[in-house]
């Protein structure tokens, strides 16, 4: 009896370290195939990184220049003679921009740091106007044309009519010689690496 029970708790061992190995074996697999398929999952960390990396643009947008451009020329026809001040804006350029009137001598023109500009992604435009005598002013209320129309309410209904927005439309800080084309992306899904798709520029330009 002693015999038959010693052998039977041994088959019962043998069993459980059987299972056991079983189960290890189920568990290595399942988390080597976890593994495989993180690395291989296109949705991963790794590609949201690749994302990032997207190198920034170093100009003006394509299809931003050539509506400039065409707003110049627009407004030409009307007697106004627009020049544009500002179009792509480095980080470094943005930095400074934003340290004037904080750390910086002069006024706060703007409240977006490095990266939080549509300058910085080539993707806005500043304009002024010129006068008869060759100054350049922000006044909005200037009629050289003198047609009754401030000069400044006829070239942003122009720039507007070319797709561009405008930043004196803005409720909080109000941009009014900002001109912006955002082709439907927000300033977070640009530094996230997004840019505006390639075959939406060339159609805009027709």
């Amino acid at each position: 009896m002693v015999i038959k029970a010693f052998m039977k708790i041994r088959e019962e061992s043998f069993k459980m370290k059987r299972k056991w190995i079983k189960q290890s074996i189920i568990l290595v697999v399942l988390g080597l195939l976890t593994i495989f398929i993180f690395f291989k999952d296109p949705n991963t960390s790794n590609h949201k990184i690749s994302n990032q990396a997207v190198s920034l643009p170093a100009n003006l947008n394509s299809v931003v220049k050539e509506k400039s451009s065409q707003l110049i020329q627009q407004a030409a026809k009307k007697g106004i003679v627009v020049v544009i001040t500002d179009g792509f804006r480095s980080f470094e350029d943005q930095n400074r921009l934003y340290q004037q009137g904080r750390t910086a001598s002069g006024n706060i023109v703007t409240n977006a740091k490095a990266g939080e500009s549509y300058h910085n992604y080539g993707l806005a435009i500043d304009f002024a106007l010129k006068t008869a005598s060759g100054n350049v002013i922000w006044d909005r209320q200037y009629d050289g044309n003198r047609n009754g129309k401030a000069d400044w309410t006829e070239v942003v209904e122009i720039s507007k009519s070319l797709g561009f927005q405008w930043g004196g439309d803005w409720t909080k800080f109000k941009d009014y010689p900002h001109l912006q084309m955002d082709f439907g992306l927000t300033i977070a899904d640009l530094q996230n690496g997004k840019r505006p798709d390639q075959s939406s520029l060339v159609a805009d330009q027709g």
